[in-house]
């Protein structure tokens, strides 16, 4: 298959964490999309850590688009100048107060690859310990908690977890034998 051409190309907005643009698309079929919307946004990472004592450290927060608040993976976008595990390490630190030695990539996915530019890398931090409060910026709002594994499946499915790249990731995590249910 061949990519799409681009015909023409505008901005119609752009911000800190966002631009998106309108374009033109010639399909290799020959088909023409005139109004095609294109969404750019900073790559980002999420971290599944596991304490020593097997305890999952999580975070609930609000989600204004799903307009409810969910249970997640520890995450944020990745800063300029930084490596995904750097920024896996740091948003580790900053929204939950622990820290990891070791990270593990777990997967790297597009998490919506139809009109979205994002990349998601997710790592396992195994052995995740506790080493002072969290260091949350104004925008953040949002609570640290523990969970075993099992309580986690189930979180998964009643909804209280519904980030998808983040259920995707605990299930693979438990398929590679990483988290025992």
């Amino acid at each position: 298959m061949k990519p799409w051409e681009v015909e023409e190309s505008q901005t119609l907005l752009e911000r800190r964490w966002l631009t998106l643009r309108e374009q033109r698309v010639r399909l290799p079929t020959g088909a023409v999309i005139d109004e095609f919307h294109l969404v750019e946004s900073p790559d980002w990472v999420a971290v599944l850590a596991q304490r020593e004592d097997g305890a999952l450290v999580l975070v609930r927060q609000y989600r204004h688009g799903a307009a409810r608040v969910g249970l997640e993976l520890p995450a944020g976008v990745i800063d300029a100048g930084e490596t995904p595990e750097q920024a896996g390490l740091r948003e580790l630190r900053e929204e939950t107060g622990y820290e990891a030695e070791e990270l593990r990539l777990l997967l790297r996915v597009s998490p919506e690859p139809a009109r979205g530019t994002a990349t998601a890398h997710v790592y396992y931090a195994p052995r995740a310990r506790y080493v002072g409060a969290p260091e949350l910026d104004d925008s953040e709002d949002l609570t640290v908690c523990t969970l075993r594994p099992e309580a986690l499946l189930l979180a998964i499915d009643d909804g209280q977890m519904f980030h998808g790249v983040h259920v995707g990731a605990v299930l693979l995590a438990h398929r590679r034998g990483w988290l025992p249910f």
